[in-house]
């Protein structure tokens, strides 16, 4: 039964697959070669581009090695790797491939009891294409039923791909080759699992040695999420714009000590990232690394950067001393940092952006003490201690009616805003609320919406002036003294 539902999903991944080919055939950046598949009629060329082709295999196999430490309360797995660690070379490679390996290529451990299968991808229904590489495609999906996924799939079409038919003459050989970089992202997803690292929802591999269409098949299926862009996340409040920063030091904090060791990320863009409900997440781990880079002095240790260099310490370990930790400091300093947090930040924090922004960029901090700097930010914020100076007399030329909205407004734009069609801000209470409005000269009221942003604080609707009120218990409505208007009769 299980095989039989494997073959029917496999089918439907197949399907999936020419589907999503003709959705790319206009991406000409993979050029006319990718799907040049070459004939070799000599047996013996054949066989040594095939023995060429396990070496490189081998290789892969190789590089996770690292990720197939067993989990704490994995005890079935305990034996299984002691073994690998005290056995020769020829018996690694028959652990692997028969005990670890297995639970990765076809979702037998523990693990995955809990998490899509085969039988998932029945029905799929390709939306779009997210992206395409040299290696993957992202697919855009609705699984029977409607759910939303994000499918990493081979890129049949992909440069790497077509390299390889190229090279080795093996369709069926390279598709396995290549999905190597999917098994090895599926790994480090399952080891660096946290709120800010995109969620691992399962996985469908084809059965190895089962021949036929199946072999060396892989979909990675992943929770759904927007891809990061700059250019509108810069049009959007201060307070979305710190969230993104605040969930990327999170995110470094926490590789900073991963059960991997510290990792650095080696591609570290805006395009790595994606967010799942405005929560920032990391999405591509293909170019993340966990090696520490040995030294035997100060000047082997030194962080290049475009337009400047650091030199870090060497340890007496003989390794640079917190180099990937630094390196992600430094790199979430330029590409985000730099563009999001200063401007707009509110008056009475900016001297603590400041703070960050002379600390990250000079790296001074380690980042445990740039996750605690942002975190005071965040505790000021949330609880409104940096308005201390708003005097509560501020209050005094608003009239407040509560338990009431306004209609027939006339309203005003205001920049950044929570609405494109008027002026929507977040407050901490009426009294920030007020020195907003005595701030603006459109504004003559405002209401306090009981809407409420990410960090708790309400959202205010600010205007010029509105037609009258309407009934509404989640409401409060502050109008200057000399523009109340007559109360509507009963």
């Amino acid at each position: 039964m299980g095989h039989s539902l494997r073959a029917a999903a496999l089918l439907a991944f197949m399907v999936l697959s020419v589907l999503v080919s003709l959705l790319i055939t206009s991406l000409k950046q993979f050029g006319s070669g990718s799907s040049r598949f070459f004939n070799a009629t000599d047996a013996g060329e054949l066989g040594e581009l095939r023995r060429a082709l396990d070496l490189q295999l081998r290789e892969r196999r190789k590089e996770i090695l690292p990720l197939l430490l067993p989990h704490n309360d994995d005890d079935d797995k305990d034996g299984a790797f002691e073994e690998f660690q005290h056995s020769s070379k020829l018996d690694q490679n028959s652990v692997l491939d028969f005990s670890l390996w297995n639970e990765v290529t076809l979702g037998s451990g523990k693990a995955h009891r809990d998490q899509m299968g085969c039988e998932s991808l029945m029905n799929v229904r390709a939306v779009e294409v997210l992206g395409s590489g040299y290696t993957k495609l992202v697919v855009k999906a609705n699984l029977a039923g409607g759910q939303p996924v994000a499918l990493k799939l081979v890129n049949e079409q992909g440069i790497d791909m077509s390299k390889c038919v190229e090279d080795f003459k093996d369709p069926q050989g390279c598709r396995e080759l290549v999905s190597y970089k999917l098994q090895k992202e599926m790994l480090l997803l399952q080891r660096l699992r946290h709120p800010n690292v995109i969620k691992l929802k399962g996985h469908c591999s084809g059965v190895h040695g089962g021949g036929g269409l199946e072999e060396g098949r892989v979909a990675v299926i992943l929770e759904q999420g927007t891809p990061l862009q700059m250019i509108q996340l810069l049009q959007t409040p201060w307070e979305d714009r710190f969230r993104v920063c605040l969930d990327l030091v999170r995110l470094l904090h926490f590789l900073s000590r991963s059960p991997l060791g510290s990792v650095g990320l080696l591609d570290f863009q805006p395009r790595q990232f994606v967010t799942v409900s405005g929560q920032l997440k990391l999405t591509d781990l293909d170019d993340v690394s966990a090696e520490e880079t040995a030294c035997w002095t100060d000047a082997d240790c030194v962080l290049q950067f475009p337009h400047r260099n650091f030199t870090l310490p060497c340890s007496s370990r003989g390794v640079c001393e917190g180099l990937n930790e630094k390196r992600n400091i430094y790199n979430a300093y330029r590409f985000f940092f730099t563009y999001l947090l200063p401007h707009q930040a509110p008056p009475g924090l900016t001297h603590l952006v400041d703070q960050i922004m002379n600390t990250t960029g000079e790296l001074k901090a380690n980042i445990n003490q740039t996750l605690e700097a942002f975190e005071h930010i965040l505790l000021l914020y949330k609880s409104g201690l940096h308005l201390d100076n708003l005097h509560p007399s501020i209050l005094r030329d608003y009239t407040v009616m509560r338990d009431m909205s306004t209609s027939g407004n006339v309203d005003y734009r205001c920049w950044p805003s929570y609405s494109q069609q008027g002026c929507v801000l977040s407050v901490h209470s009426a009294r920030e609320a007020a020195y907003i409005c005595n701030s603006h000269s459109q504004c003559n009221s405002f209401t306090l919406t009981g809407q409420k942003t990410w960090t708790g604080r309400q959202l205010a609707s600010f205007r010029n002036s509105f037609g009258h009120l309407v009934p509404d218990g989640a409401s409060e409505v502050y109008v200057k003294k000399s523009k109340v208007p007559q109360p509507p009769l009963s």
